[in-house]
């Protein structure tokens, strides 16, 4: 008979799970693994608020796993380790991204890309090589191997590092594969949410013209005044687009929802390349024209291995880069979703968990 998720592991856990695919969270007891000689045990202070979590929670993808604990940008202080850990110390800030382990040595894993190892395992509402669930960072402790464990410089504060190890390296990453960090070039960003901001910061630092593209002029001065872009397109607006035709090098994609990919290709120079990081729930329509007669590329991008995101972290630490967070407790956190699903936040959600998480319980 299976174990219930209290007795599934020797050390007790509390977090707030979604039960059923209404999405609601509420308070979950369960358990965590014994620390190995491998293992990292955090404590965990922030979580960030991710849409993938509000897709998960309401099983809007299909393959959700009740009950689920979301959270997969993780930031929280080291409280013990495992007798071969020498990358960490007890009381090292530190952080876990979107995934906890993989098989280390399949071809993706030797290249340092494993995110996209068959075998790797999510943060969350996944299984662990042992047939146990994973659970996430809605929770007060976390027990993750090693070499999924990561570095927080000293300098970053932890509310605003946590979004990065989702959002971040989800932008980093294509723009160090597709070749998008050559200072001076165009680069558009489509969406300023959750990745879209992070991205504007990180597209400056490498030196590039960066112009955000919208459908509405509502976010146009914290654009332009707070996040630095150089230039803000309305996508409903048929004079500003045509204005910006065929003058950017590369544009990332940050939108979920169903959109149109014809307009955004046409502001794309010769040459120019798209990459799209949302993931709508229904496919969208690609034109192949003007693929074909600009010799334009279409691409894709999911977060990034463990050596990159740490890159990542270390670039953002040396640029001051962190998510601009609204933070929360934990007993807010439905109504967090509600308006994450209306894009209502600036720009990411992020628990204080060790600070609000214990006083839930009661």
């Amino acid at each position: 008979m299976a174990k219930s998720p209290e007795e599934e592991h020797p050390h007790k856990a509390f977090g707030w799970a979604a039960k059923d695919s209404s999405g609601v969270l509420s308070p979950f007891h369960f358990s965590r693994r014994d620390n190995g000689v491998e293992d990292v045990t955090i404590k965990i202070l922030y979580c960030g608020v991710c849409h993938s979590d509000l897709h998960a929670a309401k099983n809007e993808w299909g393959f959700s796993r009740y009950p689920l604990v979301p959270g997969h940008e993780i930031v929280g202080i080291v409280t013990k380790i495992g007798s071969n850990v020498k990358k960490f110390k007890v009381d090292n800030q530190v952080g876990v991204g979107v995934m906890v382990n993989s098989c280390k040595s399949c071809e993706y894993c030797d290249q340092d890309s494993e995110n996209y190892c068959p075998k790797m395992i999510f943060t969350y509402n996944a299984h662990n090589y042992d047939g146990t669930k994973t659970y996430g960072g809605y929770s007060d402790t976390i027990v993750v191997d090693q070499h999924f464990v990561l570095h927080i410089p000293d300098s970053m504060p932890a509310d605003g590092a946590a979004p990065l190890l989702c959002a971040g390296i989800t932008v980093y990453s294509p723009m160090k594969y597709y070749g998008m960090t050559e200072p001076g070039k165009h680069l558009g960003i489509v969406g300023l949410g959750g990745l879209g901001h992070v991205a504007v910061k990180i597209g400056k630092a490498f030196g590039l013209k960066v112009t955000v593209i919208s459908s509405s002029s509502r976010k146009e001065r914290e654009a332009l005044d707070r996040l630095g872009a150089d230039s803000f397109v309305v996508s409903s607006d048929p004079e500003k687009m045509k204005a910006a035709f065929g003058t950017m090098d590369y544009i990332i994609d940050t939108v979920s929802a169903v959109h149109a990919l014809a307009p955004l290709l046409s502001l794309l120079k010769t040459n120019g390349k798209l990459v799209t990081l949302g993931l709508p729930e229904k496919p969208l329509e690609l034109p192949i024209f003007p693929l074909v007669l600009g010799r334009k590329l279409v691409g894709g991008s999911d977060i990034g291995g463990m050596k990159e995101t740490q890159e990542m972290l270390d670039f953002c630490g040396k640029h001051n880069i962190t998510s601009d967070v609204e933070v929360i407790r934990m007993d807010q956190i439905n109504t967090a979703m509600e308006r994450l699903a209306k894009s209502d936040v600036r720009y990411r959600f992020v628990i204080d968990v060790a600070n609000s998480l214990s006083q839930s319980q009661l």
